[in-house]
């Protein structure tokens, strides 16, 4: 945990140093269905500017030992300012107990600020349903922030989350912390096409999450993440395509793979 406490400090000063620049458009799904980078949740929701009602239909899949995890999920973006979302974690039998499937069911609130994205939010985790002996709920409050700077001359955006996860039967009091950085590579050549997505967090998108999990030294998540949405024929809807290591940083690391798409609907 010590390693863990000063590679955070380190990021958190870093990013102090960040000038700020202009907004980027790109709002992925998060593993657990809520927008956001990978683990972590972001300052924003689905469809904050542009639609009153708005669909996002995602699916992630995580690989790791010969086996994987399948996550569909969908999230609704309502009045610009409140995101519902919803996610199945469908896990290989036997991975945590006998029946490891899970639903996670989120709520974000986003505060009506210009420059800065402030949100605050939470989840609610059904955990291996259908098991007798092993079933457990658990859920999450938190709060994140999102802003806009640039790193070597690249526009970026920035996430802090800090909150508080809650389990059934476990008292824990560890506070939930996690940081992440949307940057955009080669506008020049690409426009917005093209994000290098990481996030670093001492939790997980769940609390028996599967390929990503955070339980003993935090997890760190990078990427690609392509908006197909910067092609003008697909300019009015959300196409983003994830390519990712999960846990990178320790033997156990996994590949995953997601798709989101969105549609404005009012």
């Amino acid at each position: 945990m010590k390693c863990l406490r000063i590679l955070v400090f380190a990021i958190f000063i870093f990013v102090l140093s960040v000038s700020g620049l202009a907004a980027q458009s790109l709002k992925g799904m998060s593993l657990n269905g809520s927008t956001g980078l990978y683990s972590i949740p972001s300052g924003k929701i689905g469809w904050e500017k542009s639609s009153d009602l708005g669909f996002d239909l995602g699916y992630h899949t995580i690989i790791t030992q010969k086996t994987a995890t399948h996550i569909p999920k969908f999230a609704l973006s309502l009045f610009k300012w409140v995101e519902l979302s919803a996610a199945f974690d469908i896990q290989p039998e036997g991975y945590y107990h006998s029946n490891a499937s899970d639903f996670i069911g989120g709520m974000k609130v986003q505060f009506p600020l210009k420059k800065t994205a402030l949100a605050l939010g939470g989840n609610f985790q059904a955990l291996n349903i259908g098991s007798e002996d092993y079933n457990r709920h658990a859920g999450q409050v938190y709060l994140a922030v999102t802003y806009n700077g640039s790193l070597f001359d690249l526009p970026a955006e920035t996430t802090v989350v800090i909150g508080k996860t809650f389990v059934q039967h476990d008292i824990d009091s560890d506070i939930d912390f996690g940081m992440g950085f949307d940057i955009l590579l080669f506008p020049k050549a690409f426009e917005s096409l093209l994000h290098w997505v990481t996030d670093f967090a001492n939790f997980s998108y769940s609390v028996e999450a599967f390929g990503a999990n955070a339980r003993y030294r935090g997890v760190l998540n990078t990427g690609l993440r392509f908006d197909l949405a910067s092609i003008p024929a697909l300019s009015k809807f959300k196409f983003v395509i994830d390519i990712m290591v999960a846990d990178a940083f320790d033997d156990n690391r996994a590949f995953s793979m997601g798709l989101v798409f969105g549609i404005p609907i009012l």
